[in-house]
């Protein structure tokens, strides 16, 4: 036994296959297989291996970990191994291995509709797309969990899942009265590891999370799939690997991390003919750094990020890729122009609060800058502000129209002559 691994000699044992430690005094515990050596075979214990003794019995189940599924998952919490924490009877239903591979590329839609959240700085700027795959880059302290709240709040999925990682008591609490206050109860699916589990729970989590949501999907449901937070995963992967004496790679990591966040991240998907799994994660940064490994590894599996610093979303730091699929196309004509327009005037204005911050004298465009800059940070990027994306549009003429001339901003007189207001 060394931390939550123990390692027996068996010949049947099977990647990934559970296993139950039944223990002397009568109780039992489960494991799953996580590699084996000739007839070596080394398990990850759910729980700890605490009361396990060398001459407890192992009794593989020629099985690999499951989730239950049925319709009362929802409005339902459980931890990393599927088990209710919400003092609910046991669910009974299709049993679900988890961990499958990702659904048949063939039978993919190519994304193009869009999510709302009515959050402007993602709804105007960095459009979320039904099957989308995107990260939330920020740090400790950021509000990116209130955010995952707001957006499971106003999305028009059928099914909202939240994998927690490593979540605190107050943020898991958090989550609950969420859902109860904004009567989204009903419709969430909670699969939660605290920060006080065993590392093993916190690698199921997202698994759990995602057998579920595919299988929602096939039926035909839109699913929304909150992970949280995925560096508290590869964080536990990482001590595992340490724990089996793997060979480290960047900063301790194993060089397994990569395929380990895409197996995830690959799980969104809209299926042809049916439902959908749409997948918001955050992924914190230690130090604010991007080229840390769990980031950097991020960047080249999703399809961009919404990068939150200093309490709001920020939009050089923030991008979505697949934004060009319904900007225009399956929203209103000028949202591209509104979009670049306001982008570019809002960058000219952070030269002119640096000319500022340096004492130089301030020109009338200056000025003009400074007063834009003021009433897009407050009424466009503050994270508070709830608009559908129609008013976000008609808001954003709105303070145009307050700060410059109808020739200052840059966008097509065609559309100006349109929607400038008065």
């Amino acid at each position: 036994m060394r931390g939550n691994l123990i390692t027996v000699t068996s010949s049947a044992a099977h990647l990934g296959e559970m296993a139950k430690i039944e223990r002397r005094d009568g109780r039992s515990t489960f494991a799953s297989v996580l590699r084996f050596e000739d007839d070596q075979v080394t398990l990850q214990v759910f729980g700890g291996t605490r009361g396990i003794s060398t001459g407890d019995k192992v009794v593989f189940l020629q099985r690999q970990m499951e989730v239950t599924y049925s319709d009362s998952l929802l409005g339902r919490r459980f931890n990393g191994a599927g088990m209710p924490i919400d003092q609910g009877p046991e669910i009974i239903g299709e049993k679900l291995a988890i961990g499958q591979s990702s659904f048949n590329p063939v039978k993919r839609v190519v994304p193009s509709q869009l999510v709302r959240t009515n959050i402007p700085m993602i709804d105007v700027f960095n459009c979320l797309v039904k099957s989308q795959k995107i990260p939330i880059f920020s740090v400790a302290g950021e509000p990116y969990n209130q955010l995952l709240m707001r957006i499971a709040n106003q999305t028009d999925a059928d099914v909202v899942i939240i994998g927690g990682m490593g979540l605190t008591f107050a943020d898991y609490q958090a989550f609950i009265d969420n859902a109860e206050s904004s009567g989204s109860a009903g419709r969430t699916v909670m699969f939660i590891h605290r920060a006080t589990d065993p590392a093993v729970e916190c690698m199921l989590a997202p698994d759990m999370a995602l057998a579920s949501a595919e299988k929602f999907a096939v039926e035909g449901k839109d699913v929304l799939v909150l992970l949280t937070d995925m560096t508290a995963f590869a964080d536990a992967i990482k001590e595992i690997s340490i724990t089996m004496d793997q060979v480290p790679s960047n900063r301790g990591y194993p060089g397994s991390i990569y395929s380990d966040l895409a197996a995830r991240y690959e799980k969104a998907v809209d299926i042809q003919g049916s439902g959908s799994i749409t997948l918001i994660s955050v992924t914190t940064m230690p130090g604010d750094d991007v080229t840390h490994p769990v980031p950097d590894n991020t960047g080249y599996i999703t399809e961009g990020q919404f990068y939150l610093h200093d309490g709001s979303i920020d939009p050089f730091g923030s991008l979505s890729r697949l934004k060009q699929l319904v900007i225009g196309k399956v929203t209103r004509e000028d949202h591209g122009d509104i979009a670049n327009g306001m982008i570019r005037l809002y960058a000219d204005s952070k030269k002119a609060t640096e000319r500022q911050a340096m004492g130089f004298k301030l020109s009338r465009w200056d000025e003009k800058l400074l007063a834009y800059s003021k009433l897009f940070t407050s009424q466009m990027m503050a994270l508070n502000v709830n608009l559908t994306l129609e008013a976000a549009l008609d808001m954003g003429w709105k303070i145009l129209a307050e700060c410059f001339q109808r020739h200052e901003v840059g966008i097509k007189q065609k559309l100006i002559d349109k929607y400038w207001p008065g």
